[in-house]
């Protein structure tokens, strides 16, 4: 159930995070990738802050913040 878990996070964290940073959803497959690398990116940058938790909605907040900065580093580069 771990793995449902994770990619079920995974796509509703980047359709967040797209929706927030553009307004617009990038389609499911894209929103599964950007919410699970954001998700790893997001638990890093909390991790250096020295903030976590266990819970879903902690991973589902954590995981949309990382997809929304994975999203502004990506526009920086396309510019």
């Amino acid at each position: 159930m771990g793995l449902i878990y994770s990619i079920l996070i995974g796509a509703l964290a980047g359709f967040l995070g797209s929706k927030i940073f553009s307004g617009a959803g990038k389609g499911l497959l894209l929103n599964l990738l950007i919410g699970i690398v954001g998700g790893f990116l997001g638990g890093w940058v909390f991790g250096l802050v020295g903030i976590g938790g266990d819970s879903i909605l902690w991973q589902l907040i954590s995981a949309t913040v990382g997809s929304i900065l994975l999203l502004w580093i990506i526009s920086l580069i396309k510019k």
